[in-house]
């Protein structure tokens, strides 16, 4: 286990503390309908990836500074994620380097429309990344802004994350197995933001209707959680606190590529909290962010930008009003 190098920060350092999973994403897109047990002729593509990592590099097109704790394999496809994360000025010096082990890797296939048909993911490298590997940290974690982790690491350390992190804490729950790490800490976490096949499963809850609806982020909120942003694909998104509640529709955007949309909004839920908006206005940015995200046909829209988001804030919320 090899740590990267640390760096010094002074008091009035603002930073948004990511911890969770890099992937080097090798994404394939079908050009006809996909014939099963056939070679489909299409577009492959290899980027760097990951719901954490993906989030992080919203988050810096979006303004902000990020420092991203995760663990990397002794590979070429680390190399791959430390020169992007470079670039976009994403600190990785809190991060671990595993001997022997391989960087995650994610592969998916999706349809001629974007949408993803089939992935197949190798993480087991997460099983190395601990409580032990976090505890040396806390003090940085606890200096930052906020904590957004996802669900790739292990139930112990989500657990440990949650019961010693005293900042906000953002969680993407990931997928519907994964999500089930977080019942055990969600009077822990601020903002969570669940699509309907995950909220299901965290609340026993079968998503039908409004009532149904309403009633899985009503469990939600009653669990301890803070904030819950419940979205809903083309339906858009129900936010709720303990004192407010509402639907926003979706902005009506084209979708050229839907894979990374959540990790958009999940990024702009953080952003928006840092710039101090309610509920109405954070769910308008998770929306814009994710128009965003599917106008382009890379997993993260390097179109991303902080004006960007805001004039697409500011043009929902006047759709929402006629």
């Amino acid at each position: 286990m090899e740590h990267l190098k640390m760096e010094i920060k002074t008091s009035d350092y603002r930073f948004i503390a990511a911890v969770g999973g890099v992937n080097v994403d090798i994404g394939a897109r079908a050009e006809a309908l996909l014939i099963p047990g056939d070679s489909n002729p299409g577009r492959i593509r290899m980027n760097p990836g990951g719901v954490c990592r993906n989030i992080a590099h919203n988050l810096a097109l979006m303004g902000l500074k990020v420092e991203m704790l995760t663990v990397l394999g002794d590979d070429l496809y680390a190399g791959l994620i430390a020169d992007s994360c470079a670039k976009l000025g994403i600190d990785l010096s809190h991060s671990v380097v595993i001997r022997d082990a391989s960087t995650s890797t994610y592969s998916y296939i999706a349809n001629p429309e974007g949408e993803m048909v089939l992935a197949v993911s190798d993480m087991e490298i997460y099983n190395q990344m601990t409580p032990q590997v976090l505890e040396p940290r806390l003090e940085w974690l606890n200096s930052s802004d906020a904590v957004v982790l996802d669900t790739n690491l292990t139930e112990d350390t989500v657990r440990w994350l949650c019961e010693h992190a005293h900042v906000p804490i953002f969680a993407d729950p990931v997928s519907t197995s994964k999500a089930l790490k977080l019942l055990p800490v969600l009077s822990k976490i601020h903002t969570l933001k669940p699509n309907r096949l995950e909220a299901e499963v965290m609340t026993g809850i079968k998503i039908i209707d409004e009532n149904s609806l309403n009633r899985a982020a009503d469990a939600l909120l009653k669990a301890g959680v803070k904030r819950v942003f419940l979205t809903l694909g083309s339906g858009g998104v129900l936010a709720a606190d303990a004192d407010h509640r509402f639907r926003m529709s979706n902005p009506g955007v084209i979708p050229v590529n839907t894979t990374g949309c959540g990790d958009a909004f999940a990024a702009a839920l953080v952003w928006a909290n840092e710039k101090g908006m309610d509920l109405e206005r954070s769910a308008a940015a998770g929306l814009a962010a994710a128009g965003i995200a599917m106008s382009g046909n890379e997993t993260v829209n390097p179109l991303m930008s902080e004006d960007k988001l805001e004039n697409e804030i500011n043009r929902l919320t006047e759709l929402q009003e006629d």
